[in-house]
């Protein structure tokens, strides 16, 4: 997966463990999200869900993504290609830099102002509901689903 042809605005390429620290910086501002989703964030938390996979999937098929503008990390997302069937690619977690939140980078509406449309509720053990949204993307990638919080 190519995922630099992710945005025509920002950077964007895969991270690791080396960019921890940037990534628990632009994670731990958004408190208003862990208060609503806990437990708080931690950096071994980040190392732990880097790793986490959906049963039946392998390494390869996640991607924990970064987002950058002018050199900064402004948003972190976390996909698993194939999940949970081989024609889709479901976006676990998907969360922008505090500061750029309100400018229809980072508010639940910008999914539904992307085309994304809700197609079930539920809850979660961490959260009280769980909204999945899906889009339609092309031939080749049919489906696109994600979950967000509502």
């Amino acid at each position: 997966m190519q995922v630099e042809l992710f945005s025509d605005q920002y950077k964007v390429r895969i991270l690791t463990g080396k960019e921890i620290e940037e990534i628990y910086a632009l994670l731990s501002k958004n408190t208003l999200y862990y208060e609503h989703c806990p437990p708080f964030v931690s950096r071994q938390s980040i190392l732990e869900d880097m790793e986490r996979l959906p049963p039946g999937k392998e390494r390869k098929d996640k991607y924990y993504i970064g987002f950058y503008q002018a050199g900064r990390l402004i948003a972190v997302m976390d996909l698993i290609d194939g999940y949970p069937e081989a024609e889709i690619a479901y976006i676990g977690f998907f969360m922008t830099e505090r500061s750029l939140q309100g400018n229809g980078i980072g508010t639940e509406h910008f999914w539904l102002k992307n085309g994304f449309v809700p197609f079930r509720e539920t809850t979660s053990q961490t959260a009280d509901e769980v909204i999945l949204a899906e889009r339609v993307l092309s031939s080749c990638l049919s489906l696109n689903r994600n979950k967000y919080g509502g």
